[in-house]
């Protein structure tokens, strides 16, 4: 496979900050590659470089062949780009802002009606040709907002937190339009804080303020040895009364994590202690609580991974 994003010790400074350290990533092509990190971590900053709009401090990296400080404008030229806040102009319709977008990107008069029925077809929005933006929905102005940044039928596209503020249908709809293009051929960057989102992706890098720690697959990083370390193992806790079985929970030695999810716990213990841990339960008066192990999540994997970044901090 092709690799469309190549990037080596790309690094960018603001004075003495230093918002992007050393980052290192290869991207094939047809990939969704998830990125993930608390806010003020740098993955805007990274995007931006890559983009072309941007100039790294130090490194280098290439979309589509193209240098990201040398050939800027001719990336800008071959990639989708789509944040959060969807860069419509509300005072427009659907229709006049592809018309306008088409202007943007350079396309030519002769195939300018073509390429947004084309778009228009993708996205599912020909209901709402003649709607202003401002009266779309949140999922609407979405799909417009991703039409828009496909009418050049880019082989790249970057999307910064595109779903935040919406609801799970448009969300899922969403996804589902990135993986038809995807199996299309387009390569996408998608920058997120939903694990649901983070396990669709086919490879996802793990951004902890200005660097990059992880990146794998999901199944790659659930097996990162540090997410359960030697000598521990991963239950699921069933229980009644759950909020309070975590008070109970924490008094014992052998639990080294424990976190509710919906009706049960996850908890990170010592080895072999499943009958202990129901055993105790019971005498803390839970007596039908069962454990069992099963596999890291997603949240579990980047939960330690800043735990452990967060003491190693505090220890320097």
């Amino acid at each position: 496979m092709t690799n469309v994003i190549e990037a080596r010790n790309l690094t960018r400074r603001f004075g003495a900050f230093t918002a992007v350290d050393q980052v290192n990533l290869s991207i094939e092509e047809g990939d969704i590659f998830g990125f993930l990190g608390p806010n003020g971590s740098g993955k805007t900053t990274v995007i931006r470089m890559l983009c072309g709009l941007l100039r790294p401090s130090e490194g280098h990296a290439t979309v589509l062949g193209n240098d990201v400080v040398r050939d800027s404008e001719a990336i800008k030229r071959s990639i989708g780009y789509m944040s959060q806040q969807f860069s419509l102009y509300n005072d427009l319709s659907v229709m006049e802002n592809l018309k306008f977008y088409a202007g943007i990107y350079g396309i030519p008069w002769r195939e300018r009606a073509k390429r947004i029925e084309e778009v228009i077809d993708i996205v599912g929005i020909s209901p709402y040709r003649k709607q202003l933006a401002l009266r779309l929905s949140g999922g609407w102005k979405q799909r417009l907002a991703l039409a828009c940044a496909l009418i050049h039928r880019p082989r790249m596209m970057f999307l910064d937190e595109p779903t935040a503020g919406i609801d799970p249908v448009a969300r899922r709809d969403l996804w589902n339009l990135l993986f038809d293009l995807a199996a299309q051929g387009v390569t996408f960057f998608v920058s997120t804080h939903y694990m649901d989102e983070a396990e669709r992706c086919s490879h996802i890098g793990y951004i902890y303020f200005s660097r990059l720690i992880v990146c794998g697959t999901p199944n790659e990083l659930k097996a990162l040895p540090e997410v359960t370390p030697a000598g521990a193992v991963r239950l699921e806790l069933r229980c009644a009364r759950v909020p309070a079985a975590m008070r109970a929970l924490n008094a014992f030695d052998y639990v080294l994590d424990a976190t509710i999810f919906g009706d049960v716990v996850h908890v990170l213990a010592q080895e072999g202690s499943e009958r202990r841990l129901e055993e105790d339960l019971a005498c803390c008066g839970f007596p039908s609580a069962t454990a069992r192990p099963i596999p890291p999540t997603l949240e579990d994997v980047f939960v330690t991974l800043t735990r452990q970044r967060e003491r190693e901090a505090a220890n320097v």
